[in-house]
């Protein structure tokens, strides 16, 4: 075990931070509680398990596994330590008032691209529930024990999920579209991910090269990997609704009018978006929801 300690110049909240990489309850790559998070990752060192929790001096960072010297090197960035909000100055309002209570939620930078394009790949175009379904069950299919003693699993391998054909992730419940681009991102796993050393236009583009990633594909994944504070989640099923209530008190949005009301908050509308979500507010309830399906049935 190796460990370091991060620190940063504005408080880190690194459980709320780092929320967003986990799955689910279920997710077997991660556990979290208030100020502790426990994460798997495979790294190009190989695999590692890292323990991060708040200290009275920054967050502890300790990792086990032929992959903890490259994760400690980049531990300021998956705590978030490295998001750089100087320039972030909301006015009055309801969005300088979230700022003021959620500061400690960061934006973090992992530069696992392709850990975090997979599970954002299952959820494209179905439920919640579905997305995190599916992820626990390839997962659990493919399932490697993670070095350390948390007893977490490691991340679905790349190369094994580049060599599956389109119909064994019918049982995960994943339709062959998705499946599909999985196996196509997978394949090319090593490029995908040596774009985080690259400028984060090059990083995107990247991305974008692939039929099936679009905006929403790439605003959640950058957002993740390569601490992209201005990411922007265009084609979401419930952000537009979000962004107009807090900050018009419109109970319906659209992409269009989200993007209208986040513009003056630019090159930080992805610190936006986290900040509304962290902040559980909700917009008024009304109309069908998205369907749920069980491909695997099918």
């Amino acid at each position: 075990m190796r460990s370091r300690t991060v620190t940063a110049p504005f408080p880190i909240d690194v459980a709320r931070t780092l929320a967003p990489l986990r799955r689910g309850g279920g997710d077997p790559t991660m556990r979290t509680a208030p100020g502790e998070v426990w994460r798997a990752s495979r790294t190009p060192e190989g695999p590692v398990t890292a323990h991060f929790v708040a200290a009275t001096d920054g967050i502890r960072v300790e990792a086990w596994g032929e992959g903890a010297e490259w994760l400690l090197e980049r531990a300021p960035g998956w705590c978030g330590a490295l998001d750089d909000d100087s320039d972030f100055d909301p006015p009055a309002g309801p969005i300088r008032d979230l700022w003021r209570r959620h500061r400690a939620v960061r934006i973090p930078r992992t530069e696992r691209i392709v850990e975090s394009l997979v599970p954002v790949i299952l959820e494209q175009k179905v439920t919640g529930a579905e997305a995190r379904r599916a992820y626990r069950r390839v997962a659990a299919a493919l399932a490697e024990p993670a070095p350390g003693p948390a007893g977490l699993s490691l991340p679905p391998d790349p190369e094994r999920l580049a060599e599956l054909p389109y119909f064994a992730f019918h049982p995960f419940g994943v339709e062959r579209r998705r499946a599909e681009l999985i196996r196509a991102v997978c394949a090319k796993a090593g490029w995908i991910d040596a774009g985080a050393a690259l400028p984060l236009a090059q990083a995107r583009a990247r991305l974008e090269a692939f039929a099936g990633i679009g905006p929403w594909t790439v605003a959640e994944v950058s957002r993740l990997a390569l601490g992209d504070a201005d990411a922007v989640s265009v084609g979401d099923f419930h952000l537009p609704h979000l962004v107009s209530w807090v900050l018009a008190h419109e109970p319906r949005g659209t992409d269009a009018r989200m993007l209208e009301l986040l513009e003056p908050y630019r090159p930080h509308r992805g610190r936006v978006l986290r900040l509304l979500l962290a902040s559980g507010i909700r917009p008024p309830a009304f109309g069908p929801r998205m369907a749920a399906r069980a491909i695997d049935r099918f």
